[in-house]
C-alpha cells in the first residue's frame, strides 16, 4: 500500500496535538519518522496564532520540529495577498496578524484592490466586526477563506471553525461559491506547493497524508491523486470515513499508529 511513499503530509491540532497538549504517541511517532529518510511536511489549517507562536507551541509541547517544516494557510493567505496586490481586512486574532506585517506595509501604496480574510477569529466574529467586512464586500472587496473548516477539537470539545463565517459573509454579500477564494486545505494548490517545498519531483501518489478532517485533509488530499490516512483523533466524529468517495485509504485510530503501518510497509 505504501512500499513505493516519498513523502508524508501531516495535519496538525487534532492529528498530533490538541491545544498544548501530545496526542499520545506522538513525540515518538514522529522521531521514527524522521529516522526513516522519509520526507515530511506539517500542513496546517490553524488560522489562531501565526507561524512562530506555533512552532512555539510544538516545541514547548515536546516535539522535535524545525520552523521550516510548518507550510501553514496564513502563510499561503499571506502569499495570495501579496501576488493579486489586494490590500486585506483581516478577520484573525492578534497573535496570527504577525504573519501578515511585512505584505501590509508592501502595499500601503501598491495595491490594486482590496479583499476581506477570514481566518479562525472567535474575538472577532461579533456582529459590527462581521458586518463591517459584509460592507466591504459588497463594496468590492474580495472574499478570501484562509480555509473553511466547520468545527474543530479544543480541549472543552467541538468548536465552531472559520467555514459558518465565511458561508454567512458569502450569502450576505450575495457571492457565489466558486468566487470566494479559498487558500488552505482542501485547496490542491495548498496541497502541491507543499509537496514542492520538499521536492519538486515529488508527486502526489508518492505522498500520503495524514489527518483527522475526512473533508479537507482525506478528501482534499486524495483528489489530488494522494493516499489519506483518516485519524479517529481530534475532530473525528464516528463514520466520518463513509462520508467521502472514496473512502479513505485507510482509517487508524491515531498518528502513532498511521505511522507505524507506513514504516512497516515500505519496500527495502
Amino acid at each position: 500500500m505504501f512500499c513505493k511513499l516519498k513523502a508524508v503530509l501531516i495535519d496538525l491540532s487534532g492529528t498530533i496535538h490538541i491545544e498544548s497538549n501530545e496526542i499520545v504517541g506522538s513525540i515518538d511517532a514522529l522521531t521514527r519518522l524522521r529516522r526513516s529518510g522519509l520526507r515530511y511536511k506539517f500542513v496546517t489549517n490553524t488560522t489562531k496564532e501565526s507561524q512562530n507562536f506555533l512552532y512555539e507551541r510544538l516545541k514547548s509541547i515536546g516535539f522535535d520540529i524545525e520552523k521550516n517544516e510548518i507550510f501553514t494557510s496564513l502563510v499561503a493567505a499571506r502569499d495570495f495577498i501579496r501576488n493579486e496586490k489586494l490590500w486585506p481586512h483581516l478577520l484573525l486574532e492578534e497573535c496570527a496578524m504577525e504573519d501578515f506585517q511585512d505584505v501590509t506595509k508592501e502595499l500601503v501604496d501598491s495595491h490594486k484592490g482590496e479583499a476581506v480574510v477570514v481566518g479562525l477569529a472567535p474575538s472577532k466574529f461579533n456582529y459590527d466586526t462581521l458586518n463591517d467586512s459584509f460592507d466591504k464586500l459588497l463594496n468590492g472587496a474580495r472574499l478570501v477563506a484562509i480555509h473553511q473548516g466547520r468545527y474543530y477539537k479544543t480541549t472543552k470539545g467541538l468548536a465552531l471553525g472559520p467555514g459558518p463565517f465565511v458561508k454567512a459573509l458569502a450569502y450576505g454579500a450575495d457571492i457565489k461559491p466558486e468566487d470566494v477564494k479559498v487558500v488552505g486545505k482542501p485547496d490542491r494548490n495548498f496541497f502541491l506547493s507543499a509537496l514542492q517545498s520538499l521536492n519538486a519531483n515529488i508527486q502526489p501518489d508518492e505522498a500520503v497524508m495524514i489527518g483527522d478532517d475526512v473533508r479537507d485533509d482525506i478528501a482534499g488530499a486524495m483528489a489530488l491523486g494522494m493516499q489519506g490516512i483518516l485519524v479517529r483523533t481530534g475532530k473525528y466524529r464516528p463514520d466520518d470515513e463513509n462520508k467521502i468517495n472514496p473512502s479513505p485509504t485507510l482509517t487508524v485510530a491515531t498518528f502513532a499508529e498511521a505511522i507505524e503501518t507506513i514504516l512497516s510497509d515500505l519496500c527495502n
